[in-house]
């Protein structure tokens, strides 16, 4: 499918997110699509779904209804647009099967690929709240920008609860994924006081990895 992938119309608007939001439903843990995404474009499809039901029944369509089922789908097609693009356009983990069966452009292999980072992510953690480690992380020497390096889908979190410091990054046992910043981890009572050490590297659309961070540790309020 090329070219405007959703449709005009408002009805078949609501057949195509119908679909797309089921295969979300059942993928997107998969895919490394944040919950609180996929929860959000949930409330906006019901939202939309219910407005467009009000507006187009003879019984309760007027100008507000119809309004408001305008503004709903704007909403709503504006950030699928925007989630399709940051998470599943050129998202290694989701296949042109999946894109099809979304109802997703396909685009073109010959596609220039994208080079692995050459930089790696700079990283704070913020252990202010108790049982809980933020992550923030920003590209190398770029503190006040939440933005990622070109191309790169996201960053690799290694971590590890450890006695000594790790030797070498394979001693981080944990592996997480953060496609943005900030990341959480939240512990159980008996691990408060017990240190944490994190290694964080850049991973592009293609799954290659950039260089390593250097290792920090923390210890868990």
């Amino acid at each position: 499918m090329a070219g405007y992938y959703i449709p005009a119309k408002d009805n078949d608007f609501l057949v195509w997110t119908n679909n797309f939001m089921s295969y979300m439903a059942v993928h997107h843990t998969s895919f490394n699509f944040p919950p609180n995404d996929f929860q959000d474009l949930v409330n906006m499809k019901y939202d939309f779904a219910a407005k467009f039901a009000t507006a187009e029944s003879p019984e309760t369509r007027t100008k507000a209804a119809v309004k408001a089922k305008n503004d709903s789908r704007k909403v709503f097609e504006h950030t699928i647009k925007q989630k399709v693009k940051e998470f599943l356009t050129y998202n290694h983990l989701v296949t042109n099967e999946d894109r099809d069966n979304m109802g997703l452009p396909i685009h073109k292999t010959t596609r220039t690929p994208t080079p692995a980072a050459i930089t790696f992510p700079d990283f704070d953690i913020d252990s202010r709240t108790i049982r809980r480690l933020t992550v923030h992380f920003y590209d190398q020497g770029r503190r006040n920008s939440k933005a990622k390096p070109d191309g790169q889908h996201g960053a690799e979190i290694r971590w590890a609860i450890l006695e000594t410091p790790p030797q070498k990054i394979e001693d981080m046992l944990n592996s997480s994924f953060s496609t943005r910043t900030p990341f959480t981890l939240e512990f159980d009572e008996n691990k408060r006081g017990k240190i944490v050490y994190f290694c964080l590297c850049w991973e592009n659309t293609r799954g290659e990895k950039g260089p390593w961070s250097e290792i920090i540790s923390a210890i868990i309020p």
